[in-house]
């Protein structure tokens, strides 16, 4: 099965290709502020969707929110790991008590 990982890794190898061919490695050429202000794009056309109760434009517009974190990740040189790993220890307690154990 196709997972974040998969395309993680999809993505690295393509921020190594030419901007010319990539769509990836064109964006990541233009910088990090690029790479933030297309996921939050990428976002609110999924919040959209979402309220619209258009589930069709949904799962597209999820599956852009998805590509365009992992390339802002991949621009911050953020690993998914690092990620998944926080994800991970936040799962060992309810939601209620992780959010109130954050720093304020």
């Amino acid at each position: 099965m196709f997972g974040l990982e998969d395309l993680a890794e999809i993505i690295a190898r393509r921020s190594q290709a030419d901007g010319t061919s990539s769509y990836t490695r064109s964006l990541l050429e233009k910088g990090v502020p690029r790479c933030a202000k297309k996921f939050g794009e990428e976002a609110t056309e999924a919040v959209i969707a979402a309220v619209a109760e258009d589930d069709h434009a949904l799962v597209g517009e999820a599956a852009d929110v998805l590509y365009h974190l992992l390339v802002m990740l991949q621009s911050r040189k953020v690993p998914l790991a690092a990620v998944m790993a926080e994800l991970e220890s936040r799962t060992a307690q309810s939601g209620h008590a992780e959010k109130a154990s954050r720093p304020k």
